[in-house]
């Protein structure tokens, strides 16, 4: 496509893993239109992660938690002022990256009548916004989402040419280094170790995290427990029952960004499927994930030889089932067979 678009709105509004699968677009969004004004809508709660200019120029919030507490009278309120809000930026294109109600109905009250989703638009925002479907469509979500960049006219050729514009951290390391100095941290190389995810069916149970943080610090290895305020009571029973000084627990005691922050100086990650785990894969930290309901081929780990996805043996994974009556999936994956891995890894970076 040859159109040169002056006002851009890109739509992605939640969640942390989809907000940095989104990056790579936004970076090939920039290349193919370097003179436009490029906007993002998001969640206030995920807009640390949106990139600074001069990848994108402006961050408009769509306050979810908010809106899910007001009356309906409040709700139509705050449409009418979104409308207002996105008419007069005056967008001569809108990117729904989303493909949900939510977005779909942001995308119809923006004003503008220029409207391309993805590949995989639900909830009837494909009847909203067309649909860019490319080559790419069954493949990893950041290809399908790259199809959309490449309909506009954007080259991406190789693996090499997938960038992730990363926000500057330097203040949050700061901070989080000072959090693990008053924990007892020496200065030294440390383990992340994510324990929680968003469905239940895609957790490593926490027994499992036990024996696999006690084979770690046997070896003499730092672990930092991390996480969001969901994951602290999961935290709080692996270091109890871990029982060692080399384990310190942050779950629920960082910011996102510290949360990244603390990513970007460890040694190692371990984690199930959630969202830092593909910030650790952006920054290419050598790293183990576990899955078992979600499609690493899909939404794994992305652009880095230094990810390990250990996909559990059972016979019904990848069902994409977010409860489940018959869930041993995860227990499936011992914490030997995610030992061996780390110690392959660490043996081979050593």
């Amino acid at each position: 496509m040859g159109m040169e678009y002056k006002n851009i709105l890109l739509i992605k509004m939640s969640s942390l893993g989809d907000i940095l699968h989104t990056l790579p677009f936004a970076a090939a969004l920039r290349q193919r239109f370097p003179r436009a004004r490029i906007t993002w809508l998001v969640h206030p709660q995920f807009a640390g992660f949106v990139p600074d200019p001069p990848v994108i120029d402006e961050v408009l919030y769509f306050d979810k938690v908010k809106f899910n507490k007001m009356g309906f009278a409040d709700k139509l309120k705050y449409f009418c002022q979104m409308r207002a809000l996105l008419h007069s930026k005056r967008f001569d294109l809108v990117i729904d990256m989303q493909g949900l109600f939510k977005s779909a109905v942001l995308a119809a009250i923006s004003g503008c009548d220029n409207r391309i989703g993805y590949c995989e638009m639900r909830e009837g925002s494909g009847l909203v916004s067309k649909a860019i479907c490319g080559s790419h469509s069954k493949a990893h979500v950041i290809e399908r989402y790259l199809d959309v960049a490449r309909y506009l006219g954007a080259h991406i050729d190789e693996l090499d040419d997938v960038q992730f514009p990363m926000p500057d951290l330097s203040k949050e390391t700061v901070s989080v280094q000072a959090k693990l100095r008053e924990r007892g941290w020496q200065g030294g190389a440390y383990v992340v170790i994510v324990p929680g995810a968003r469905w239940s069916t895609k957790e490593w149970p926490v027994e499992h995290y036990v024996a696999l943080a006690q084979k770690i610090t046997a070896d003499g290895a730092g672990i930092v427990l991390a996480g969001g305020p969901d994951d602290a009571a999961k935290g709080k029973t692996i270091a109890e029952q871990c029982a060692s000084p080399l384990l310190i627990d942050m779950t629920g005691q960082t910011s996102l960004r510290e949360l990244a922050a603390l990513i970007k100086g460890c040694s190692f990650y371990i984690s199930a499927d959630t969202g830092p785990l593909h910030f650790a894969a952006a920054l290419k930290k050598p790293l183990v994930a576990m899955y078992g309901p979600t499609k690493a081929d899909r939404t794994g780990p992305y652009g880095s030889i230094n990810s390990t996805v250990l996909l559990s043996p059972a016979k019904c994974a990848g069902c994409l089932k977010k409860h489940c009556d018959d869930w041993h999936c995860m227990y499936d994956i011992t914490p030997a067979m995610v030992y061996e891995i780390y110690r392959k890894k660490v043996n081979a970076d050593g």
